[in-house]
């Protein structure tokens, strides 16, 4: 895997066209998945307004090529992309997208979800949502470290 991996942005993805640049030019690719997380509009019972991502800069992508580097050597896939957005985001707009190429569809569903729960519990990004009762930070989900939990990669 040699083009980059992990883009910290503000500006939107377009899934396709990050899909087409994943697969491009490997022929071994048999399988592309991806996934996109949406910014909700109601969370724990409560209206969103929106909700302001933050990051640390260079440590932030470091983590998550370290991810990919585990998920590389744990499922053989052949590439894998994440693309993170931070800043003001509303309710409906993308914010994620994990997306992964391998020989087969099976060993790219394990990689695509194992990025992802790493990146719901332990990547370094911090978030504020604003709601009719002020702002808030989020902090990981009962649900996503116990999904963490299953890989063994520890909390």
């Amino acid at each position: 895997m040699q083009q980059a991996r992990v883009f910290i942005q503000t500006q939107d993805f377009d899934v396709s066209a990050e899909l087409a640049a994943l697969r491009a030019g490997d022929a071994g690719v048999g399988a592309a998945c991806c996934f996109v997380g949406l910014v909700r509009d109601r969370n724990e019972g409560d209206e969103v307004a929106s909700m302001e991502l933050e990051h640390y800069p260079g440590m932030t992508e470091k983590s998550i090529e370290a991810i990919i580097d585990q998920a590389q050597a744990r499922f053989g896939i052949h590439g894998a992309r994440v693309i993170h957005r931070v800043g003001l985001l509303a309710p409906m707009e993308q914010i994620v997208l994990v997306a992964v190429t391998a020989a087969h569809r099976g060993k790219a569903f394990e990689a695509c979800e194992y990025i992802m729960d790493y990146l719901k519990s332990l990547a370094p990004f911090w978030k504020k949502e604003q709601t009719p009762a002020g702002a808030r930070w989020v902090d990981a989900r009962v649900s996503d470290e116990q999904a963490l939990e299953r890989w063994s990669l520890g909390l």
